[in-house]
C-alpha cells in the first residue's frame, strides 16, 4: 500500500488532464458537466490518498532516471494537506464557473485551461524530484497566464499577464540555477534525499548553499507577489472571478509551498531566512496599509492577499513552518469564499451595518487596548510554554491577530468603564488567543515529519524582527484610527492619496512593461 500511495495521488491530476484534453465535444454545458464530474473524481481520489497517507505515513516512488535526476513522486503530510485544500477549492471553483460563464463563447476554452491549471498545481504538490517540481511550476504559470488573458481585448488584462510573465520567467530562472547549485552540492535532486542530507549537513553557511537558498527565496517571493513585483496580482481583476478565486486561494500559495518543501535547505542559510522575514514583514505592512484605502472590493481583497502572503513568508523566515502551513489553509478557504461572494458583499455590508456606540475610540484608549492584547498573548503563550525565544513567529502573529479586537477592547475601556463590559472583552480576547495557540499545536502535530519543527532562535535578529512586526502593526492600528478621525487634515489627505495609489510602485512597474512591450505592438484580440 505504501508504494502505491504516490501513484494513487497521481490519479487526481491525471484525471483532470485527461478531462481537459479529451472532454466531450458537445455543447459548453456538456463539457462543463463533464469537468465538474472529473474534478469531483479528482477530489475523491485526493481524499482517499490523504486518508491513506494518514494511516501509512509518507511514501515515495522509485526514481525514473539516474544520478538523482529524473521523475519521482512523494506523498507526505504537507502534500496531503495541500492536495486536499486545492482539490476542494478546485471543485468549488469549477462548479461556480459553470454558471458564471454560461453562454460565454469561450466557456469550453476557459474550462480546459482551468482543469490544466489544477492538474499542474496537484502535480507540483506531489513532486518528488526537483525536475518534476520545476516542470509543474512552469506548467502552472503558463496555464494560469492563459486564464489571466482570457479576455484578450482588455488592455488591463494584457498588461497584468505581461507583468506576471516577467515575474514568472525571472522566478523560473532563479529556481533552475538553485537546482543546479543544489545538485552540485548534494549530488541529487530527489527532494526527500535533499532534506535528509540537509538535516545531516555540517555545511551551514556554505556559499553555494546560501546562494541556492537566496535564489529559492527570490523565486518564492516572485511567485507570491511580494514587493516590489506585486503589481500584477492587483491588476488581474480583468479575468473572470473564478480565476481570481483560484489564484488568490490556491496558486499564490505556491511560493509558500516551495519554501516549506525546501525548508531544511533554507535552515542552512541564515541570510536567506532573514531576507524572507524582512521582505515578508515589510510586504505584510505595506499591503495592510494600502488595503485600508481601497474602495474596490476586489482590489482590497488583492492587497489583502499580498499582505497575507507576506505574513506567511514572515513565519517561514522566523522558522515557524507549521504555522505557515496553517496560515496557507486558513487564508485559502477565507479568500476563495471572499472572491466568489464579492458580488453580494455590498448588500451584506448594508444589511449588517450598525453605528458603533463609541464612535472612533480615542488614541489613548487604543494604546491601552494594544498593550493589553500584546500582554495577553505573551501571558497565554508563556502559560503554554511558548515564548519569544522558543517561537517568535507565533507570538508576533498572535499579537497581530488579537489586534483585530483592539477597537472592541478600546470601546470597553470607555470614559465610564463598566466592569462587566471590560471583563467580557478580556474573556473574548483570551478565548481567541487560546483557539489560536490550539490551532497552531494541531498544525504542528499534523505537519510533523514533513516540515522542520520550530526551534529556539539563534541570535537576536529574529527577536528584533518579531518585535518590529508587532510595533509596526500597532502603529497601523493607530494610523487607521487617526486617518478616520482627521480625514480633512492636509497630512492625512496626502497620506490617503499616496496609499490609495500603492505608493506608485505599480505605476513604475507599468512603465517598465510598456517599455518592454510598447502599446503600439499590442494586439488586443481574443485568444484562439
Amino acid at each position: 500500500m505504501t508504494k502505491l500511495l504516490p501513484f494513487l495521488n497521481a490519479l487526481a491530476p491525471l484525471t483532470l488532464f485527461v478531462a481537459a484534453l479529451l472532454g466531450p465535444r458537445g455543447t459548453a454545458r456538456d463539457f462543463a458537466r463533464a469537468s465538474i464530474g472529473a474534478t469531483a473524481v479528482a477530489f475523491a481520489v485526493v481524499v482517499i490518498a490523504a486518508v491513506a497517507s494518514a494511516l501509512v505515513g509518507a511514501a515515495r516512488t522509485p526514481l525514473l532516471g539516474a544520478h538523482g535526476i529524473g521523475l519521482s513522486l512523494q506523498v507526505d503530510a504537507l502534500s496531503a494537506i495541500l492536495c486536499l485544500l486545492v482539490g476542494f477549492i478546485g471543485l468549488v471553483v469549477v462548479s461556480y464557473s459553470r454558471n458564471y460563464l454560461d453562454g460565454d463563447p469561450g466557456h469550453v476554452r476557459f474550462t480546459r485551461w482551468l482543469l490544466l491549471t489544477l492538474a499542474s498545481v496537484l502535480t507540483l504538490l506531489i513532486s518528488g524530484n526537483l525536475v518534476v517540481l520545476l516542470a509543474a511550476w512552469i506548467a502552472t504559470s503558463l496555464s494560469l497566464g492563459k486564464l489571466l488573458r482570457f479576455y484578450g481585448t482588455r488592455p488591463a488584462a494584457v498588461r497584468a499577464s505581461r507583468k506576471k510573465f516577467v515575474a514568472s520567467r525571472l522566478g523560473d530562472g532563479f529556481l533552475v540555477i538553485a537546482a543546479l547549485l543544489l545538485y552540485l552540492q548534494f549530488g541529487t535532486l530527489e527532494l526527500p534525499d535533499l532534506a535528509a542530507q540537509a538535516r545531516a549537513s555540517v555545511s551551514v553557511g556554505s556559499p553555494a548553499i546560501t546562494l541556492a537558498a537566496l535564489l529559492i527565496v527570490g523565486t518564492a517571493m516572485l511567485k507570491s507577489a511580494q514587493m516590489p513585483l506585486h503589481g500584477w496580482l492587483i491588476e488581474v481583476m480583468e479575468t473572470p472571478t473564478p480565476v481570481s478565486a483560484l489564484l488568490h486561494a490556491g496558486i499564490i500559495n505556491a511560493g509558500g509551498f516551495l519554501v516549506l518543501r525546501l525548508s531544511d535547505i533554507l535552515l542552512l542559510a541564515t541570510p536567506a531566512l532573514d531576507l524572507l522575514a524582512v521582505i515578508g514583514g515589510f510586504t505584510a505592512l505595506f499591503g495592510s496599509l494600502v488595503m485600508l484605502t481601497q474602495t474596490s472590493v476586489k482590489v482590497q481583497l488583492a492587497y489583502s492577499t499580498v499582505a497575507q502572503m507576506g505574513f506567511m513568508l514572515l513565519q517561514c523566515g522566523l522558522g515557524a513552518f507549521s504555522a505557515a502551513l496553517l496560515h496557507i489553509v486558513a487564508h485559502s478557504l477565507y479568500k476563495a469564499h471572499a472572491f466568489l461572494s464579492s458580488g453580494s458583499i455590498i448588500d451584506l455590508a448594508r444589511a449588517s451595518w450598525t453605528a458603533g456606540p463609541g464612535g472612533q475610540p480615542h488614541a489613548a484608549r487604543l494604546i491601552i487596548a494594544l498593550a493589553s492584547v500584546v500582554g495577553l498573548t505573551l501571558l497565554i503563550g508563556w502559560g503554554l510554554g511558548i515564548t519569544l525565544r522558543t517561537n517568535p513567529a507565533q507570538i508576533a502573529l498572535g499579537s497581530v491577530l488579537l489586534m483585530g479586537l483592539v477597537h472592541l477592547m478600546a470601546n470597553a475601556i470607555d470614559e465610564r468603564p463598566n466592569a462587566f463590559v471590560v471583563a467580557r472583552g478580556a474573556v473574548t480576547a483570551a478565548g481567541v488567543a487560546l483557539v489560536y495557540f490550539a490551532l497552531q499545536a494541531v498544525a504542528a502535530w499534523l505537519a510533523a515529519g514533513s516540515v522542520p519543527v520550530a526551534r529556539p532562535v539563534d541570535g537576536i535578529a529574529p527577536l528584533l524582527i518579531a518585535g518590529l512586526v508587532v510595533l509596526c502593526f500597532a502603529a497601523v492600528t493607530l494610523f487607521q484610527n487617526q486617518m478616520m478621525r482627521r480625514a480633512d487634515a492636509p497630512f492625512w489627505v496626502a497620506a490617503y492619496v499616496h496609499l490609495r495609489n500603492g505608493l506608485y510602485m505599480n505605476t513604475l512597474a507599468n512603465r517598465l512593461v510598456l517599455r518592454l512591450w510598447p502599446r503600439a505592438s499590442t494586439s488586443f484580440t481574443s485568444n484562439p
